[in-house]
This record gives C-alpha cells, structure tokens and sequence, in this order.
C-alpha cells in the first residue's frame, strides 16, 4: 500500500508565534495520527519559482491515515491556533509503491 505525506511549503511566516503555538498542538496531532516528521525546516535550495522558505514533510502508512490525521479534532485545533500566522502550500499526496 503507497504510504500518504503531507508537503507543506511556507511562503511566509507573518506571525512566529502563532507558528510556535501551531507546532505545540501539531506535533502531538501528527503523531497520535500516525505520522513520522521527517523534514520540518532546515536548510533548503530552490530552484525554478520555489521559495527557499520553511518546508515540513510528514510521512504516513497511507494516503487514508493522511487524510484523516489532517481532518482530526486535534490537528483542527492546531489549526485554529495557526490561523492567518502563515501563508504556505500545504498538499496530501501519495507515495509510489
């Protein structure tokens, strides 16, 4: 079964702490749904119109156990907390194979 990842890319960051208040609440979200944390900032290089910005990727065991962490009561509220504190590309896509 194709493991499902959530890819988020930041094109701005308005608001630190309501990002820091994001990630309290998002952390404990992703993993009681299942998901590992395997890029979360960092060094990154873009190229084409990427934005060397803030990316975060989150793997799980399907696109199912994605989609379902992402719509939980938890990450809704770290959600709320994160509010308009950002602006970023956030997708769920399934893995190959």
């Amino acid at each position: 079964m194709p493991k499902g990842y959530w890819v988020s890319a930041y094109r701005t960051i308005a608001d630190p702490e309501k990002l820091a208040a994001y990630n309290e609440l998002a952390a404990p979200a992703v993993k009681a749904g299942g998901g590992r944390i395997l890029v979360r900032g960092g060094r990154a290089v873009a190229h084409d119109v990427g934005i060397a910005e803030r990316t975060v990727l989150v793997e799980f065991d399907s696109f199912e156990q994605a989609v379902a962490a992402y719509g939980s009561a938890a990450y809704q509220e770290a959600l709320a907390a994160l509010s308009d504190g950002v602006e970023r590309d956030f997708r769920i896509v399934e893995g190959i194979g």
